[in-house]
């Protein structure tokens, strides 16, 4: 108890010393703990037979009932198998090139070249996605679309694209790269920037051309932060970008676009099964927070990198 007491004052004092940083910090806690926190209570209803007119707390309790019935699910299954592909495929094509556009970048030695080429791609980031998924629409479009223009024009017949599940995925993917991989290598670019220059001044005496300095010097210097990313992008594989999805899917494409997240706005918004709907969020919460631990401890033994 005695420590305890010693530990509480060693920090009241603290927080007096620095009351301004705190105070700073204190609307990011304030919104952590309403909009994180405080929901975690409806976490509930996941085992209750939930009902609005009683309440999170006068509702029956179910046990693993709501999950069974998502097991049992072929929406469901069919879901997460989508989950899955779509966060495989973009862990797979999407990760690796901010890395790229950071190291290409990192090779510009005129300053307005590199300049204008990080503004292009930087700029889909500062777009909202219900404009992205617009231009993407508009693209597409089988009568004034782009593409199908072309297609046209090398006497091909016109694709609705939109409509067809074979074609969502890559429209999906592509759209995701293009709109995130820019601002995401400045976490990169960042990293370069933090490489000792005189490793590449001695490798510049050594002989060495740019892209053995590249592959030799600034890859493994950066390596820490890949792997950093890499746990969170694993810890989220399961959190597909659900406004793209719920703006460019329909029907006729859930067969390869509908993910957990859409799943559960169709069951809880749409359908007002509530208890299913958080069910199924548990369940995501739970699988993802699994991979982090996973993701971390297998860094941690292999390369001696880890987020803690």
């Amino acid at each position: 108890m005695q420590n305890i007491q010693q530990y509480t004052s060693r920090i009241m004092r603290h927080i007096r010393a620095e009351w301004q940083l705190y105070l700073l910090l204190a609307p990011t806690i304030i919104w952590f703990i309403v909009f994180l926190y405080v929901p975690m209570y409806g976490l509930q209803i996941a085992f209750k037979d939930y009902s609005i007119f009683k309440g999170v707390a006068a509702s029956p309790w179910v046990g693993l009932e709501h999950f069974y019935t998502l097991f049992e699910s072929e929406q469901f299954m069919r879901a997460i198998k989508n989950t899955l592909i779509l966060s495989g495929y973009n862990l797979l094509f999407g990760f690796p090139m901010p890395i790229i556009l950071a190291l290409g970048f990192n090779e510009f030695t005129k300053a307005f070249f590199k300049r204008t080429a990080q503004t292009v791609v930087y700029l889909p980031h500062f777009i909202s996605t219900v404009i992205i998924a617009g231009i993407v629409m508009s693209v597409f479009s089988p009568s004034v679309g782009v593409v199908n223009l072309l297609l046209v024009q090398m006497g091909f017949d016109s694709v609705y694209f939109l409509v067809q599940p074979e074609w969502f995925r890559p429209i999906f993917i592509g759209t995701g790269i293009w709109q995130e991989a820019g601002f995401t290598s400045i976490v990169f670019l960042a990293a370069i920037a933090g490489v000792n220059p005189s490793l590449y001044e001695s490798a510049l005496v050594d002989g060495a051309n740019r892209w053995q300095m590249m592959w030799r010097i600034t890859l493994p210097s950066i390596l820490p932060t890949i792997i950093i990313m890499l746990i969170i992008r694993i810890g989220n594989i399961l959190e597909v970008g659900f406004e793209l999805i719920i703006l460019l899917y329909q029907p006729s494409t859930y067969e390869t676009a509908d993910v957990i997240s859409t799943y559960v706005y169709r069951q809880g918004l749409q359908n007002a099964q509530y208890d299913l709907a958080a069910a199924a969020g548990f369940f995501n919460a739970v699988v993802a927070f699994v991979l982090v631990l996973t993701a971390n401890t297998i860094s941690k033994r292999v390369t001696k990198t880890s987020l803690w």
